[in-house]
């Protein structure tokens, strides 16, 4: 089955379409089925494509197309006023060409908040779905773990972190194989009475689901893997993963410090150096590629402003996935059936 990707090519920090194309291109070599559509300044992307890539990636260029859009959105737009002020962007002609049917999915490394009013205006959330939540993962001591929300709403009812579950379960399911994840609610403590107002409600909710629910888990149980997925609002959540993110930056640039103060150490860090590379690997955003709004009607990631080609790469894979296993369906049916 042909799997159609839409890429805003001129998503990221720096508004260029050079880490997008060639992500796009290495993506396409990695999966036979996957067609690629590059949504920006046309004459750009194809200058790029046919001058740097032309011989290198030649067998995959007819999987590969253009479609024209001149404006872009910038990472300070307000999310609000771009959908009707920029609705020829690489991001509003993209989102309209899943909407129309043109494409499976949809990938952008752009302004995040105006991804979520452009997906949210043209694709809206699938049957039975309040609102999309983010989900990104973390790496743990046992693997992997997966927030959900990571900022896409910070204000949450009891009934959204239901549906936050559901989402999570089925996403993690796609990735990873796992039949029954493991589901916790992040709270102040693992006790079942800790929490406040919102945590209380939500886990007595998903208590009564069908999901391998395993209770309250506190923020050190995040790290440790004692749950594979975690249901919190998206205030908490953008909370912990940027304090994720800044505490392994902060612990590779200490190993650094430590090995240049002991001349010893210092010497032997050829020997050390693959350890040194897998655990950077295990930290580094790009092998995690972009986190999907789970909720909506089709497949919508964004990607950090700073993905370079292999975490647009990754992002494309993981859309990929999403849709060849219709992890969207599967959310419907839970809630449905009410878990």
């Amino acid at each position: 089955m042909a799997i159609r990707i839409v890429l805003d090519a001129m998503g990221g920090d720096r508004d260029v379409p050079e880490m997008n194309v060639e992500g796009a291109l290495r993506a396409l070599r990695d999966l036979d089925g996957l067609h690629v559509t590059l949504t920006g300044p046309a004459d750009r992307i194809r200058d790029y494509l046919n001058g740097r890539h032309a011989a290198r990636f030649s067998d995959v260029m007819n999987r590969l197309s253009v479609v024209d859009a001149p404006e872009i959105v910038e990472m300070d737009d307000h999310p609000s006023k771009v959908i009707r002020s920029k609705s020829g962007s690489s991001m509003g002609v993209g989102v309209k060409l899943v909407k129309q049917g043109d494409g499976d999915a949809f990938v952008s490394a752009g302004n995040s908040g105006a991804v979520m009013a452009f997906a949210l205006f043209h694709i809206g959330t699938a049957a039975g779905i309040s609102r999309p939540a983010i989900a990104t993962e973390f790496p743990t001591l046992r693997g992997r773990c997966v927030i959900v929300d990571a900022g896409a709403n910070v204000d949450c009812k009891p009934e959204m972190l239901v549906e936050f579950a559901f989402m999570g379960e089925a996403y993690y399911r796609a990735l990873h194989g796992t039949p029954r994840p493991r589901i916790g609610m992040l709270s102040i403590g693992e006790e079942d009475s800790k929490g406040n107002a919102q945590s209380l409600t939500a886990f007595a909710l998903i208590k009564q689901t069908d999901v391998n629910f395993v209770g309250n888990v506190d923020g050190k149980d995040i790290p440790l893997g004692l749950a594979d997925v975690v249901v919190c609002d998206g205030f908490v959540g953008n909370v912990v993963l940027k304090f994720g993110e800044g505490v392994a930056t902060m612990l590779i640039q200490l190993i650094k410090e430590a090995l240049k103060r002991h001349l010893v150490a210092w010497a032997a860090l050829p020997f050390v150096w693959a350890a040194m590379k897998d655990l950077r690997k295990r930290i580094d955003f790009a092998e995690y590629g972009g986190a999907p709004l789970l909720g909506l009607a089709k497949p919508c990631l964004i990607c950090h402003g700073r993905s370079n080609a292999k975490a647009i790469k990754n992002a494309l894979k993981t859309a990929y996935t999403l849709v060849h296993s219709n992890v969207t369906a599967s959310v419907v049916e839970h809630l449905r059936t009410g878990g």
